[in-house]
């Protein structure tokens, strides 16, 4: 059996779910490698106390990959997304009333890992001692009475965040509790590269299982109850984003516009720069007609110049989503309790701190992904305020900074002097890590309401009352910390300042 994988055109979405049909989901017509290789996935799946619905995902996933199937998205496939309409450029009166049928839900599973925690990076104070759950618990708060409603809210957390998340949201009387609150995403075998039989390490048998990427949002919600638990209650639309992306409040007019326009999905996105070059864009499916999302894991190397091309693709995907629950309940219903959603493959080690561990495959989707499996799939332009998520500590830095303002809904927006465009903030190496980042700003965040750029090459602690203004790199080129002391450094001049310490 030939399991190498190439780069093809990609596979009309009928032509999937067909092949998803003789890989084994949804009928019992499957192929000689699926027969030998599947029982032992199953049987660890079932052993590990995974649902029908996380297993049914994984073997479609495990399908696409013994089917030889490409899991790339060439550009002879897709053509470019010329125009989307805007949210600014409407004129739709919200309808207050859309809240009683709507779930907000943000994805809380990350552990903030690459900025060196070891907790829900929601956990994090980012203003006036808010948490990203504390702000999120009072925008929900703020909505429910100024609408006079019980705007329904929940999280997908991870096993790894659950428990602490709950308890910091313990306080919050006014969120639901339990399964009403959570619901906990799942996890999927790793696969050795060699072979495709599941991987083992006795050593940590937890390194032989690995997150299923955001797309596992959907076999979550079925497999965990919490799509129909919603739908017997009479909720229809869900709006999605990640926990640590507070521009993503839940918004009436784009709630409206959604309802209004009977799309099955919709995404908001926004237009690329240079800096959102390298992030999954919006396209248009060569065979369908219809939206896809490219990631950059999904395109050939060759495409790569096109990919980041930001005149061609010129929109990027928020990960803000809004769907019909009703719809999503069909799409599973279709597909024998699967969502056809693209594969990503990650090369790794068992072991990811071990590189000559056995080489494995991490398969992956994503959430936003989804928009290919809808029919009459939509998307929606956004302003840059509703897509401020913090992935580094420069992010961080920035977000504590005067630069963003905390409104009385508890949202917290870029100031208004900044006209939409946040600092650019790059910090030296050794400040990758949280606990890093406070030795820098013991006293609090500078001021960098009128900061273009701001470079920090070396030890630098940061006095309070440092402002910094246009563009500014401080630099220590010497051994130990050195103190940049109150006052006012760079201009409005457009050059680039540098300050040696």
């Amino acid at each position: 059996c030939d399991f190498t994988m190439v780069a093809s055109d990609v596979v009309p979405p009928e032509t999937k779910r067909r092949k998803a049909d003789e890989m084994g989901v949804g009928s019992s017509c499957i192929p000689a490698e699926m027969e030998a290789l599947w029982p032992a996935y199953e049987e660890k799946m079932k052993a590990e106390g995974l649902h029908e619905a996380a297993i049914a995902a994984f073997k479609y996933n495990y399908g696409v990959l013994l089917s030889g199937e490409s899991t790339l998205i060439p550009e002879s496939a897709i053509g470019s997304v010329e125009s989307v309409p805007s949210l600014e450029s409407m004129s739709i009166a919200p309808d207050p009333s859309l809240l009683k049928t709507t779930v907000m839900l943000k994805l809380n599973g990350g552990l903030g890992t690459g900025m060196g925690l070891d907790k829900a990076k929601s956990l994090l104070t980012v203003t006036n001692d808010n948490s990203f759950l504390d702000l999120i618990a009072k925008q929900v708060e703020s909505m429910q009475k100024e609408h006079k409603t019980d705007l329904a809210f929940m999280l997908m957390n991870s096993f790894a965040t659950s428990a602490d998340t709950l308890e910091a949201l313990s306080k919050y009387k006014h969120l639901a509790t339990g399964a009403d609150l959570e619901f906990v995403q799942n996890k999927a075998p790793k696969v050795t590269a060699e072979g495709f039989a599941p991987a083992t390490w006795e050593a940590d048998r937890s390194h032989e299982w690995c997150p299923p990427g955001h797309g596992d949002l959907y076999p979550a919600m079925l497999g965990s109850g919490t799509l129909d638990k919603l739908l017997s209650k009479g909720f229809k639309y869900m709006f999605v984003s990640n926990s640590d992306n507070l521009g993503a409040t839940m918004d009436l007019k784009l709630l409206t516009y959604f309802a209004q326009s009977k799309a099955p999905f919709m995404m908001e996105v926004a237009t690329r720069t240079d800096a959102d070059k390298k992030g999954g864009h919006l396209a248009k499916d060569g065979a369908t007609g219809g939206l896809l999302l490219r990631e950059s894991a999904q395109c050939p190397e060759e495409d790569e110049k096109a990919f980041q091309d930001v005149t061609k693709y010129k929109f990027f995907n928020t990960n803000n989503l809004w769907v019909d629950l009703v719809a999503l309940k069909g799409i599973f219903d279709k597909n024998g309790g699967s969502i056809p959603l693209p594969v990503m493959k990650n090369a790794k080690t068992v072991d990811p701190r071990d590189k000559k561990s056995t080489p494995v495959l991490q398969l992956e989707t994503a959430m936003g992904a989804a928009i290919s499996c809808f029919e009459g799939a939509i998307a929606v332009v956004i302003p840059r305020e509703r897509f401020a998520p913090v992935k580094t500590t420069n992010d961080l830095l920035a977000l504590r900074s005067d630069a963003y303002q905390l409104t009385k809904d508890f949202r917290i927006l870029l100031a208004a002097g900044r006209k939409g465009v946040p600092p650019n903030i790059k910090l030296d190496g050794r400040y990758k890590f949280v606990d890093a980042l406070e030795t820098l700003i013991p006293n609090g965040a500078p001021s960098l309401l009128h900061c273009d750029s701001l470079e920090i090459e070396g030890e630098v602690v940061l006095a309070k009352g440092v402002v910094f203004k246009g563009a500014v790199v401080i630099k220590n080129s010497g051994a130990g910390p050195k103190t940049l002391v109150a006052g006012t450094y760079g201009g409005a001049d457009f050059k680039k300042a540098t300050y040696e310490l």
